[in-house]
């Protein structure tokens, strides 16, 4: 089902029914939605859901509410013996700043929301751990549990790590890692460009870029390094006429959203023919503005991709674009579908455990989910995803893939209707991935 309102903020409240696939259903009273819940488990997405970024999170937007429908088309999350409850999606518009993210927590906070998700910022992450932190500690009653989904800054779940706070992607210095066991064998590229968004995640890039080619490639020169505002540029022409002229012969960037799109579509019209080691390069509208010029030169690493090799990824990547048919509304996040299934499994588990406060069919406390989430290990079409307990951090695998032709050996599958996919290149096992960390984590 489906409910849209405007209670005087700008939120979209969406409730994934027993119908699951099905699709929606009717739309029902705004009040009667945000003030009882409808007796559904809900789940505030804290998002970038306008302006130039606002592609980015109605990507995840997609992504949960098909994974809720999954989860509700087998009856919902059991609370107590024999009582189930949907799980619901609520939309809070972040507008990709801090502040704003901020006070939409304290409208999912004061339409009794303990349940947050957010992802597409490490800056909006910290700014929620934060909060989040103090809210918990005032009001021990009313704690509130944080799931991240894409804020890849490594601080996150290492100095700043926190026992209300799960990071469900592999942080910055795994990916690097990653992308770094590809760049390691490519004898073509002798000299390397530095480009990132000038916030912290961007920041955390670079700075491991760096190590880690010092440590994997020291014949490889670094050419030139950037940070740019984010979400401000509007024309990358200046900035890869710096890189076509530094004779790099490959670029390492962290951009997504716009900021990428832009840039490869600039390195294109200027005749850049260096490769690209992307975070993000394999959606949101990147392979379509590059084009035939970026078959074999842009490279990507993410924890999975739809041309994963497998028939049950293959089956499962086919059953969302029928979910979502318009090429438009592709992009797959493997990860945000097994992070609700561990918040699911962790919220069952908390109930058969504990029992529920205030009721039998009370959600459980954030503090229990938090336990049974420490514990979480689920799996969906041939990728599995555990929680480090020690920091919070998910370790699955990873995978680093270079963009094609669809039709090509290994790329079954386009990008948003672009005509190009990504064939994997290399999996790395979660063991593989892992990153030590340095978290000293205070537990209620």
């Amino acid at each position: 089902m489906t409910h849209e309102w405007d209670a005087g903020r700008r939120q979209w409240l969406v409730r994934a029914g027993a119908l699951g696939l099905a699709g929606w259903m009717g739309a029902v009273s705004a009040q009667s939605a945000a003030g009882r819940g409808d007796g559904a488990i809900r789940l505030a997405l804290i998002e970038t859901l306008s302006g130039p970024f606002g592609n980015t999170g109605e990507a995840v937007f997609r992504n949960l509410v098909w994974a809720a429908e999954r989860v509700n088309a087998r009856g919902g999350i059991e609370v107590a013996p024999g009582v189930r409850r949907p799980l619901q999606i609520v939309r809070y518009d972040s507008k990709g700043q801090p502040q704003e993210a901020l006070s939409a927590l304290q409208a999912a906070l004061d339409d009794g929301i303990t349940l947050i998700a957010q992802g597409n910022s490490s800056a909006v992450a910290a700014a929620l751990i934060e909060a989040i932190n103090r809210h918990n500690e005032r009001e021990p009653q009313r704690q509130v549990l944080f799931l991240n989904y894409s804020a890849v800054d490594p601080i996150l779940t290492n100095e700043r790590c926190s026992y209300w706070h799960f990071r469900f992607d592999a942080h910055a210095d795994m990916r690097m890692a990653a992308l770094m066991s590809v760049l390691k064998a490519d004898a073509e590229v002798r000299s390397v460009y530095l480009i990132g968004q000038d916030y912290s995640f961007g920041q955390a890039v670079l700075r491991e870029a760096r190590r880690q080619l010092a440590l994997q490639r020291p014949d490889v020169r670094i050419v030139g390094e950037e940070l740019h505002p984010m979400a401000r540029i509007k024309d990358f022409l200046p900035y890869v006429t710096k890189i076509k002229a530094s004779g790099a012969q490959a670029v390492i960037t962290g951009n997504w959203g716009n900021d990428l799109t832009l840039l490869v579509r600039a390195a294109r019209e200027v005749g850049f023919e260096g490769k690209f080691y992307t975070f993000y390069g394999n959606a949101l509208g990147a392979p379509a503005a590059i084009g035939d010029a970026g078959i074999g030169k842009v490279i990507a690493v993410a924890d999975w991709f739809p041309n994963a090799p497998g028939a049950e990824s293959h089956r499962f990547y086919e059953a969302f674009r029928q979910r979502f048919p318009n090429p438009a509304d592709d992009y797959l996040h493997m990860r945000m579908q097994l992070m609700v299934e561990a918040l699911a499994q962790a919220i069952e588990s908390a109930a058969r455990t504990g029992g529920a406060a205030g009721g039998a069919a009370t959600l459980p406390g954030a503090a229990r989910i938090a336990r049974a989430l420490e514990q979480a290990d689920v799996a969906l079409a041939g990728q599995r995803l555990r929680m480090r307990a020690a920091d919070h951090q998910a370790q699955q695998p990873l995978m680093v893939a270079v963009m094609d032709r669809q039709g090509a050996p290994g790329v079954p599958f386009d990008v948003e209707g672009s005509g190009y996919g990504f064939r994997v290149l290399q999996r790395l096992d979660a063991a593989a991935a892992e990153q030590p960390h340095t978290c000293r984590m205070t537990r209620p």
